[in-house]
C-alpha cells in the first residue's frame, strides 16, 4: 500500500465510549466532506451501530475463541489479537479496497493489550509500514476525575499506554456531560486536563483515612507522572459539535493531516495549528461552564481548603 492514508486508532478501557466515539466521529467527518472508513478490530463487538467496511469477526470472534480454546474473555481477546497479528495479510487485502479514505480503527477494550502485550503494538507498527499516519485516541471516562485515586490510576494507565503503543497520542476525557455524576471535582477542570501540580491532589487524597497509609506510594506515582510530563487530556462530549471539533483539530495536528493538501485549507488555519494558537485554557473554561456546576470558589480557595 504505497498511497498515504490518515486515521485514528481508538483505544481505551472497556465502556469508555470507543464504539460510540467511532460512530459520532464517522458522522462528523462525513458532514465535513471526508470519505470515512471504519475498521472494527474488536472481536467482542456485536451489533455495531455504524456501517463497518472491515470487520475482524470475518476472521475471528471472541465467542468462537472462548468456546474452542476454553479461555476467558481476557485470554480470548489476547489470543484474537495474536491471531490477527499472524494473519495481517487478511487485513491488508481488506484495506486495499479503500482508496483516498480516512480510517477509524475501533480497537478492543482491554488495558493489557496497550500497556505491556505486544500484538496490538505490532499491528499498529505494520500499519505504519503500509503508509498509514495514525493517531492513538485514548478514551477514559471523565467521571474518574471526581475520585483522586482513580484519576491517578488513569494517569498511570495513560502514560504506560503512550510509552508502549509508540504512536502520536491524544488522551480524551469522554462523557463530559456525566463528569460530576459520581461526585464534585476537587479542582477546576483545567487542573485535570492539563495535569497540573499533582501535589495538591495527593494531599487531597491523604484526607481519606484509607489512602493515608499509602501516601508515600501516591507521592512516588505522582512524581513519575510529572517527571515524564507527557499526559494531558482533551474533554469530549460526542453530542457536542464544538467538543468534537476540538478533538478533531488535536488529532489532525498529531498525525499531520492538517498540513496536507487533501482538503482546502487557508494559511491562517495552518499557522494556528502549527503554533498552537488555539488557547486550551479558554476551551477548557467553556467546557467547565457547560458541564459543571459553579461552586463560587477560586483555585486559591481550593488550596486554602487543603
Amino acid at each position: 500500500m504505497t498511497a498515504l492514508h490518515f486515521g485514528q486508532v481508538v483505544i481505551g478501557p472497556p465502556g469508555s465510549g470507543k464504539t460510540t466515539y467511532c460512530r459520532g466521529m464517522q458522522e462528523f467527518l462525513s458532514h465535513l466532506g471526508r470519505k470515512v472508513v471504519v475498521v472494527n478490530l474488536d472481536p467482542a463487538n456485536e451489533g455495531l451501530p455504524y456501517p463497518c467496511a472491515v470487520d475482524i469477526s470475518e476472521l475471528v470472534t471472541l465467542d468462537d475463541v472462548m468456546d474452542g480454546l476454553k479461555l476467558g474473555p481476557n485470554g480470548g481477546l489476547i489470543y484474537s489479537m495474536e491471531y490477527l497479528e499472524a494473519n495481517l495479510d487478511w487485513l491488508e487485502s481488506k484495506l486495499k479496497h479503500h482508496h483516498d479514505c480516512y480510517f477509524l480503527f475501533d480497537c478492543p477494550g482491554q488495558v493489557e493489550l496497550y500497556t505491556h502485550h505486544n500484538s496490538v503494538k505490532n499491528i499498529f507498527a505494520q500499519l505504519s509500514k503500509w503508509n498509514f499516519r495514525l493517531t492513538a485516541v485514548h478514551l477514559v471516562d471523565s467521571h474518574y476525575c471526581a475520585d483522586p485515586a482513580k484519576f491517578i490510576s488513569i494517569l498511570c494507565t495513560s502514560l504506560s499506554t503512550m510509552l508502549h503503543v509508540e504512536l502520536p497520542h491524544v488522551n480524551v476525557l469522554s462523557k463530559m456531560d456525566l463528569i460530576e455524576q459520581y461526585g464534585k471535582l476537587a479542582f477546576n477542570l483545567d487542573f485535570y486536563t492539563e495535569v497540573l501540580d499533582l501535589t495538591y491532589l495527593v494531599e487531597h487524597l491523604s484526607s481519606d483515612p484509607f489512602f493515608k497509609k499509602f501516601h508515600h506510594l501516591n507521592v512516588k506515582l505522582a512524581e513519575v507522572i510529572q517527571d515524564y510530563s507527557l499526559v494531558s487530556f482533551v474533554p469530549l462530549n460526542v453530542q457536542d459539535k464544538e467538543s468534537m471539533t476540538q478533538v478533531l483539530r488535536t488529532v489532525d495536528k498529531a498525525n499531520g493531516y492538517c498540513f496536507g493538501d487533501l482538503e482546502e485549507r487557508n494559511l491562517q488555519a495552518m499557522m494556528s495549528a502549527a503554533v498552537g494558537a488555539d488557547f486550551q485554557f479558554s476551551t477548557t473554561l467553556s467546557v467547565q461552564e457547560k458541564y459543571m456546576e459553579a461552586t463560587g470558589k477560586t483555585v486559591e480557595d481550593d488550596v486554602m481548603d487543603l
